[in-house]
């Protein structure tokens, strides 16, 4: 399996998450306290360990290999695109939630406030 590192380095733990080989962070200490995870030939048990270009990971007993390549000119422009599209829609629905509290606040003040009888007490029932 190959994996392609657009970053300095990936920690084990994010390595085995976003591959979806564990389903979360929590889950990681026991994966590697219930399993075998050979860096580089070596057994580890980091769940912190910093995984970098070049760099092998082996699960034997799940017959894995992950391999971290570099990724080519093309994906790393694809993946700045894509980054740049979710900024620019987190952007949108930033601007459009600010403006959806505005107008709730501009119409909470347009509407008259309900007061009670002024001056009067409100009335009681017998027995309460």
């Amino acid at each position: 399996m190959e994996y392609k590192l657009f970053d300095d380095y990936i920690t084990l733990q994010a390595l085995l998450k976003d591959l979806r080989i564990i389903q979360s962070g929590g889950a990681i200490k026991a994966f590697l306290a219930n399993n075998t995870v050979l860096f580089n030939g070596e057994d580890e048990k980091r769940r912190g360990k910093k995984v970098r270009l070049g760099d092998t990971i082996e699960l034997p007993e799940h017959d894995i290999v992950i391999t971290l390549l570099e990724p080519t000119a093309a994906e790393r422009q694809e993946r700045a695109e894509d980054i740049a599209e979710k900024e620019r829609v987190a952007a949108i629905v930033k601007r459009m939630n600010q403006d959806n509290k505005k107008a709730k606040q501009n119409q909470s003040k347009a509407m008259p406030t309900q007061t009670r009888h002024k001056g009067r007490k409100p009335v009681r029932f017998p027995g309460t």
